[in-house]
Parts: structure tokens; sequence; C-alpha cells
């Protein structure tokens, strides 16, 4: 993701000259820290709904947490804040979403838009993933097409990157380890330790 987030970066700031002048001041941030918690609301709300509702969905919101694992804590939260969050807004926002709008129309080309953003997560088959980028692009491009400046929105990106998946997770993140051969299946699932709350590595 750090990769495809320099590449995609670098091509929006190449073809559309004016994000070179996103700036992130006071308002940015105030507006951008207020919408990455109204995010992390609605999916308070949804994850209990697809732990209880979606077949899979406990698994598949814990297997998504368990990325968490793959680097030192203080790494990831730095590449999510300095590459892959300004980066995703860069591209579907500021290059995406903002080249639909203009062929489209504002709520149409927003809407497409949130569509485009939550498909490419199907190659991860992971209905869940999908599920969950179709209500956060969903946010950030209504958002966009309201007028809220793309420094703002590379705030709440970043804000709710981090916070959702390395200090307050939603729910239960520990995955769910698959039974020894030959044990009860009626026996209760075993699981790996919960991970720990943000702290520095």
């Amino acid at each position: 993701m750090t990769a495809t987030g320099i590449v995609l970066g670098g091509l929006a700031l190449v073809a559309n000259p004016r994000l070179r002048r996103t700036r992130i001041g006071a308002r940015e941030v105030a507006i951008g820290l207020a919408s990455a918690a109204a995010l992390y609301g609605t999916f308070k709300l949804g994850d209990r709904f697809a732990r209880r509702f979606v077949p899979g969905g406990d698994a598949q919101i814990r297997d998504i947490y368990s990325l968490r694992e793959l680097a030192l804590q203080r790494e990831t939260a730095a590449r999510l804040v300095t590459i892959i969050g300004p980066a995703e807004e860069l591209f579907w926002r500021g290059l995406v979403q903002e080249a639909m709008m203009r062929r489209y129309g504002r709520w149409t080309g927003a809407a497409m838009a949130a569509v485009a953003y939550s498909a490419v997560h199907v190659t991860t088959g992971n209905f869940t993933l999908m599920g969950a980028a179709g209500i956060a692009g969903a946010h950030w491009c209504a958002l966009y097409a309201a007028g809220v400046p793309i420094g703002a929105l590379i705030v709440s990106h970043c804000a709710w990157d981090v916070w959702v998946f390395l200090v307050q997770p939603t729910g239960e993140i520990e995955a769910v380890a698959a039974p020894a051969p030959g044990s009860s299946s009626s026996s209760a699932p075993s699981r790996k330790p919960t991970s720990r709350p943000f702290e520095p590595d």
C-alpha cells in the first residue's frame, strides 16, 4: 500500500496541478477531525451490524485487524499519515472524483467515485472490507462534492485510519484460530491474544 500510494499520489499531483497547492491549516484540521469522528461513529454501528448479520462478517473483520501485526505500530502509523492516507485522497478525490464530477455532474460523479473506491477492494475477497470501503468512500466523496477542501479530507482520512486501525478498534480484533486436527467441532474456537492498543514499540 505504501508503494501504491507513492505511485498513485504522485500521478494525482502530476495530472492535477491544483493539488500541489493543497494546504492544511487550523480550519482543515478542525473539519477533518470532526469528519473522522463522525465516520468512526458510523463504523461503530456498522461493526455491530456486520458481526451479527453478515455471513462471515466477524471473521472478516478480525482478518482485517490481523494486518496490525505486519509491522511495528508506530511504523504503520507513520506510513498511514505520511503516505497512504494523503495519497488516497489526492488520487480518489482530487483526481478520480474531480474528473467524474466534471464529466457527469457533481453528485453523480461523487456517487460513481464512491462505487469505484469500493469496487477496487473486491480483489481482497473480503466482502466486509469492500462494504466498509464503500461507506468510507461515500463519506469522503460526499464531503468533497459539498466543497470540503482536500486538505481537510486528508486530515480526516489520516486521523480515521490511525484511530480505527491502531488506537481504538470498533470491536473484537483477535483472530479466530483454526481448530486443531482431531479436535471436537463442538468445542469453542481458540483465539490468539488480543492485540494491545496503540503504543510505541
